[in-house]
């Protein structure tokens, strides 16, 4: 009955997870297409309900019932000689820090830039030059392809470290890729916004 319960909150958070990061990349997305700054200011607001409604909710719920499974059905520290479950720890580690550093912060910056620009009645410098800034960009592209990979592997559970190792890759070809392309699809900035 643990073990199953523990599955169950585990699902849960992957769900909520999943759920809010697809919600944070279609408003992100959303807000790239627009040049007017209310319904930027709108979309930019659905980025951070989706994060603190969705996507941190999610990581809490895996955090716990990761490691309480780890402790109770995988031996505690003898989880790091099963490649898989090695795997998704230090992925989800690395999507944990990186995620409620770089990409969180940015779009808290973000949310605060617009509001500032509202205030003002137009788009600032401030918020323009934030809105192009790549590691954040590149971040947010990236917590997708991670998340996958880490579902990939518990649904998978290998052996070796080949999807791993993989995987890691794919995922960040895939986000350098985007980081390239996206904005370059939808420009944003002052000239853009001028011919519009």
């Amino acid at each position: 009955m643990e073990y199953a319960l523990l599955r169950f909150v585990h699902i849960l958070g992957a769900i909520l997870i999943g759920g809010g990061l697809i919600s944070v990349w279609m408003a992100d997305l959303r807000s790239r297409q627009l040049h007017e700054l209310k319904p930027f200011s709108e979309a930019v607001r659905n980025i951070a309900v989706s994060y603190d409604g969705l996507v941190v909710p999610g990581a809490v719920l895996l955090l716990a019932s990761g490691t309480w499974s780890i402790v109770r059905f995988y031996g505690g520290w003898d989880f790091v000689k099963v490649p898989w479950l090695a795997a998704m720890v230090a992925l989800f580690a690395l999507e944990f820090v990186e995620g409620n550093t770089i990409t969180r912060l940015y779009f808290m910056r973000l949310n605060k830039l617009t509001r500032k620009a509202l205030e003002h009645g137009r788009m600032t410098p401030e918020l323009e030059q934030a809105r192009g800034e790549l590691v954040p960009t590149f971040t947010h592209f990236l917590d997708l392809p991670i998340l996958f990979l880490i579902v990939a592997l518990g649904a998978t559970r290998p052996n070796d470290w080949t999807l791993f190792l993989v995987g890691s890759a794919v995922a960040i070809v895939l986000a350098t890729v985007l980081t390239i392309v996206i904005p370059r699809l939808y420009p944003w900035g002052a000239e853009t916004a001028s011919r519009r």
